[in-house]
């Protein structure tokens, strides 16, 4: 699996409960070790991390937490969204709320989906097998 022109091998989570990275991570990691996931603690940073990087480096998928601090999962994709630079990549917005408000306001923003966070391990892998779904083959 790769989107072309991007990393074939990262993914960017915008992620501050580390429970949640560690599980997530260890869940792509279960899939295929040859995925990169990069932890972002809160969404300013997330954007300055992605302005950072060359055209050839952004990710495959973008996963965004719903609450991260300084800017919302929905913000970054707001922000991403004035860039065609960012346009190609799936975005995938997750919560543990299952509003359907928010799930509205992100499908209407553009994301792939809007997933609520799973209370028990096993569903991680499922989740995380789901995600990888939204990854282009080249």
């Amino acid at each position: 699996m790769q989107f072309s022109g991007h990393s074939k091998r990262l993914i960017l989570l915008a992620e501050d409960d580390i429970d949640d990275q560690e599980l997530l991570e260890n869940a792509f990691s279960e899939i295929d070790p040859t995925w990169q996931l990069v932890c972002i603690p809160n969404g300013r940073k997330f954007i300055k991390y992605l302005e950072s990087i060359e055209d050839k480096e952004l990710p495959a998928l973008m996963i965004l937490d719903y609450n991260i601090p300084e800017l919302t999962g929905v913000e970054i994709v707001e922000e991403l969204n004035d860039q065609s630079r960012y346009l190609g990549i799936p975005k995938i917005i997750w919560s543990t709320s299952s509003s359907p408000v928010f799930k509205a306001r992100s499908i209407e923003l553009g994301v792939v989906d809007y997933i609520t966070k799973p209370s028990d391990l096993a569903s991680f892998l499922t989740i995380a097998k789901y995600m990888l779904s939204f990854v282009k083959e080249s």
